[in-house]
């Protein structure tokens, strides 16, 4: 089998052999050669028994495994299974829950929703640059995820969309650029200085910019060559339209409501980075083993811990 697998029944085989995965994840994560992740030296010893690192020179935490200053860090699940894991959420298009993942793995679910927003906070985009530029289109929208339509009414006053038994639809915001990239962020809500300061950090001025008509957006044709589309009149008039954003809040919604049925708005923009990652990653040649590496090599963040993933001490802030 070639060293690397391009298919999910390759891969399953190719990661049951534990030196398999020893050696994919410290190629990926020290192309140079091994490194101590304290001190930096390149001349560790291997050991075998412990399938650890020793460095040379004498300071804590000496020793060292292929998963430290990873997502994978203090986890009691071996490397065979979290690759597996990896490969499965970054190739299904739609997502796959974490009792499809705890039935495929044999770990409880509790175990498989853990390693699955891990593998999320993977997922987020890293990139300082904006979108668009001149001669680029980027389209801006805003949708409301959360329940059913027909359980809900629109709170005017607090521009906000209410649902039976009190539950609230969350406001997100995309910004896509035509042949490119998509952005997602969570928003507290849909007024003017929220959205527009959305758009100004994720889209480069002198872009061409499609909205709707929605009054949030009025005065960014000082920074954009904005033009609007009205919904209530039609949804496309030449290359004014969002219709590339409206196709992705459709797939975005199908997975919610068909695979994750139902998400708390404290863990939705985990859910957004997920569907996002898979978004600007759908394009040739990529296919799934390069969309599996892409993920892979983002493993090396800051570890999450179920304290702040549950609230139980000050997590990251949706944003």
């Amino acid at each position: 089998m070639s060293a690397k697998p391009k298919t999910l029944q390759e891969a399953v085989v190719h990661f049951s052999n534990p030196d398999n995965c020893l050696n994919f994840m410290a190629r990926l994560r020290w192309p140079s050669g091994v490194e101590c992740p304290v001190c930096g030296r390149k001349d560790a010893a291997f050991l075998a028994n412990q399938r650890k690192w020793q460095c040379k020179s004498v300071h804590h935490h000496r020793q060292f495994s292929v998963k430290v200053g990873t997502i994978f860090e203090d986890s009691p699940i071996p490397l065979e299974k979290w690759l597996v894991a990896l490969w499965m959420i970054a190739n299904r298009k739609n997502g796959i829950s974490s009792y499809e993942v705890a039935r495929a793995l044999g770990v409880t679910q509790k175990s498989a929703w853990f390693m699955m927003h891990r593998i999320r906070l993977a997922m987020q985009t890293k990139s300082f640059l904006k979108l668009g530029g001149p001669g680029t289109e980027v389209e801006a929208d805003e949708t409301f995820v959360g329940g059913k339509a027909r359980n809900m009414h629109v709170d005017v006053r607090e521009r906000r969309i209410t649902g039976t038994g009190g539950k609230d639809k969350t406001a997100v915001t995309g910004m896509l650029q035509r042949g490119g990239e998509v952005r997602l962020a969570v928003l507290p809500n849909r007024r003017k200085d929220e959205i527009q300061r959305q758009v100004r950090n994720e889209i480069a001025a002198g872009s061409a910019l499609y909205s709707d008509a929605l009054q949030s957006y009025d005065g960014l044709s000082r920074d954009y060559a904005h033009q609007v589309i009205d919904h209530a009149e039609k949804y496309v008039s030449g290359k004014v339209h969002t219709n590339g954003l409206e196709n992705f809040w459709s797939l975005l919604k199908r997975g919610i409501r068909g695979t994750y049925v139902s998400i708390e708005p404290f863990h939705l923009f985990r859910y957004l980075d997920e569907q996002a990652f898979r978004y600007n990653s759908r394009k040739q040649p990529m296919n799934d083993g390069g969309r599996f590496e892409k993920l892979a090599s983002r493993v090396l963040a800051r570890r999450l811990t179920y304290a702040e993933l549950t609230g139980k001490i000050g997590g990251p802030t949706p944003n």
